[in-house]
Formats: structure tokens, C-alpha cells, sequence
């Protein structure tokens, strides 16, 4: 959330060094944060497909999100869309589900990598509608979404945030939202819901959290930084502008945000049967 880090940046007086750190579906950034020195100077920016996903993906991974994390604030909800190529002929959810029914395993999909958020919500998204896809896993979301707009996969989810640019170029286009509303900056765009599969939804969040032990005197400092940034009218525009919904809360707040999608998500992928190990 590099929009929020600057700010916060301007806000202290003080530089903050964002290093992306891609590869695994977010494993291995994550690991680094929970080994780092529990001192505030080392923070990690998670998507909620590393805190809530991974955990019922993978039988064993190298850290515990409860354990080895020290929660400071939600930072938005990221809001997505079903994509598809620009000259592609599916111009809604409908489309899409009823070729795929007509070529079932034929009709490929991008995504950021074996248990990446573009990976579940497809497979969601596919249990639901009872279709099969096959599955072209790339080595991030934004390999993805440029995958998509080159031709070498039909269609994907992906986070509105990173597809917003492509999709105003014409580079790809967005057949539908995943939300239960039409979003004001996509007007244009049905839910999934409405125009193809009725119910369906899948959002996820950005948060901010630091390594086990913080002492909560940091981590009070932390939280108060970034809901300052949210707070910040140009931050906000820029924001939703992309497809993002500004969302600061306390750290107690996200630790229960987290249990309860842990929750959710267990339940979602045993329907789905998605599972990796």
C-alpha cells in the first residue's frame, strides 16, 4: 500500500523503504516479517490471502499468522472483478459460465500462484457455478493481469487495484464486480451476481502488522500513523480510485477480523475442496 506509506512517510519525518517481496503466494515476504527484530522498524503490508487463506491452504507453513504477528490496523478492503482479454466474447459472468459448461477444462485462467486470493476465487467461484477451469498459475498478480491482457489466459480475478489501469487502456476488460453493489468508479460494470451467478461475492483486505512482541507502545504508535494517513482526504480519493476502500480500525479490531475469516475460509475451501500440501 504504497499510497499509505508515503504518507505516513511525510506524516513522521522519516523515509520507510517498501521492498516487495514476491514469490510462494506471499510466503516468503511473510516469513522474513515474522523473523524481523520486534523494535517497529520492520512491519509487514498483508493482503488477508496471507493471513486467512494460506493458513487453510497449506498443511504446514513456516509461521503461525496468530502467534507470530502482532495485528496494528486494517488498511482497506480490496474490491475485484472477473476479467477477461479485450476481444474476448464474454461480455458477462453468464457468458463465461455457459461456454465453460459447453467446453468444460477447455476455458484456462490466470492467477498469482498455487494458493494466491486470484486462485481461490476462481475455484470459488467455479464450485459455485459448477464448471471446471483450468488453472495457469503466474509468479504474482500482476504477471497475472498483464497474462490476461496478452492473450496467454482468457479470464482471472483480480483485485480491481491492480487491473484498474489495464482495463482503462483497453488493455483488458472488467465483466464484472465482485461486490453486492455496483462500485460509483465502475459504474458501468454488473456484479457477478446480477449478471451471472446470483450470491456470489469475494473481497479481501490490506492491513498492516508487525513481529510477535512488539511492545504495545509501538504498536499504538503504528496504528495511530496509518488511520492518520487514512484520514487524509487525498489519500482516500486516491484510494478508491483504485478500487479500494479506506478501512482503518484499532488493532483489536483486525485480530477478530482475522479469526473470523480464518473461520470463514476453512469452511469455503473444504466445500470447494481446495487444498494444497
Amino acid at each position: 500500500m504504497r499510497i499509505v506509506a508515503e504518507r505516513m512517510s511525510e506524516n513522521i519525518g522519516q523515509g520507510i523503504v517498501i521492498e516487495n517481496q514476491p514469490g510462494a503466494a506471499g510466503l516468503i515476504g511473510t516469513e522474513r516479517v515474522a523473523k524481523a527484530a520486534a523494535d517497529g522498524y520492520t512491519i509487514g503490508g498483508f493482503n488477508d490471502s496471507i493471513m486467512t487463506m494460506l493458513p487453510n491452504l497449506y498443511a504446514k507453513l513456516p509461521w503461525n499468522i496468530v502467534k507470530d504477528f502482532e495485528p496494528v490496523s486494517l488498511m482497506a478492503t480490496i474490491e475485484w472483478g472477473l476479467v477477461t482479454t479485450s476481444d474476448s466474447p464474454y461480455r458477462t459472468a453468464a457468458d463465461l459460465i455457459a461456454a465453460a459448461k459447453a467446453n468444460p477444462g477447455k476455458i484456462n485462467y490466470g492467477s498469482g500462484g498455487n494458493g494466491s486470493p486470484q486462485h481461490v476465487a476462481m475455484e470459488l467461484f467455479a464450485t459455485t457455478a459448477g464448471i471446471s477451469l483450468t488453472h495457469v498459475p503466474y509468479k504474482g498478480a500482476t504477471q497475472a493481469a498483464v497474462g490476461v491482457a496478452a492473450g496467454e489466459v482468457s479470464v482471472a480475478f483480480q483485485g480491481l487495484a491492480t487491473v484498474a489501469t489495464l482495463a482503462r487502456s483497453g488493455k483488458l476488460r472488467i465483466i464484472g464486480v465482485t461486490t453486492a453493489q455496483r462500485l460509483p468508479q465502475f459504474a458501468e460494470v454488473p456484479t457477478v451476481a446480477e449478471s451471472g451467478l446470483p450470491g456470489f461475492a469475494f473481497n479481501s483486505w490490506a492491513t498492516v502488522v508487525a513481529p510477535a512482541g512488539t511492545s504495545k507502545e509501538i504498536i499504538a504508535r503504528l496504528n495511530a500513523e496509518v488511520v492518520k494517513a487514512l484520514a487524509a482526504p487525498d489519500v482516500r480519493e486516491k484510494l478508491i480510485a483504485q478500487g479500494l476502500t479506506p478501512r482503518g480500525s484499532n488493532p483489536e479490531e483486525l485480530r477478530q477480523a482475522t479469526r473470523e475469516q480464518l473461520a470463514r475460509y476453512a469452511t469455503l475451501m473444504k466445500q470447494a475442496g481446495i487444498k494444497i500440501e
